[in-house]
């Protein structure tokens, strides 16, 4: 009778321990449903362009490393810019690295009737002077290389722009760049000059 009853619970403990694997492959089998109705991600309106992509070389313990360096201007065209540079082994990981800081350094730039500067405005990065200008409306952008590539997609439509010095692709787009920061709205430019917006336009 014991050897009976012991087969008999032997038997019933192994049926439990089944039905308890049964209902912890049951529970992880069973997915999440997934909510269709999340909103979704707004895209982004940023243009970018490639000013520079350079090869660079850092000499280490055990020989050179080269990578490359890239530096990436992005713009909406309306009054945001941004400047921003990046380092890696791959040329494409470098140019998405200086998109992303690009990105995240944008400023905005008080446009006049969103196709001119306010004043003039001169600034000097290193060895690079960049002189701007506004201009009347049909002018143009007469500029070029990364001080063109940084008004256009900043949204300038007319300027006069100069440069001097040192040729050096990333310093002349820095300089814009702070020469677009510095730019005062065309009401505090009246205030400064003690006259009316209509006078200086």
């Amino acid at each position: 009778m014991n050897e009976e009853n012991k087969k008999t619970e032997v038997t019933e403990n192994k049926k439990e321990v089944s039905k308890t694997e049964v209902n912890k492959t049951r529970k992880f089998d069973k997915k999440r449903p997934r909510n269709n109705n999340r909103p979704s991600k707004p895209k982004s309106d940023l243009e970018d362009k490639v000013i520079e992509i350079r090869r660079v070389t850092k000499v280490v313990k055990g020989g050179r490393q080269f990578r490359f360096a890239a530096t990436v201007v992005v713009g909406n065209r309306k009054g945001l810019v941004g400047l921003g540079t990046g380092k890696a082994h791959e040329m494409p990981d470098a140019v998405k690295k200086a998109t992303q800081a690009a990105s995240k350094n944008l400023i905005k730039v008080d446009l006049v009737d969103n196709r001119t500067i306010s004043h003039d405005i001169i600034v000097k990065e290193g060895a690079c002077k960049v002189m701007l200008k506004p201009a009347k409306e049909g002018t143009g952008v007469k500029a070029g290389g990364p001080v063109r590539d940084v008004l256009e997609l900043a949204g300038v439509k007319d300027v006069l722009s100069k440069s001097q010095g040192s040729s050096t692709k990333i310093n002349a787009a820095r300089a814009t760049l702070n020469a677009l920061k510095g730019q005062k709205s065309l009401a505090h430019v009246a205030y400064l000059r003690d006259k009316n917006v209509e006078e200086i336009r």
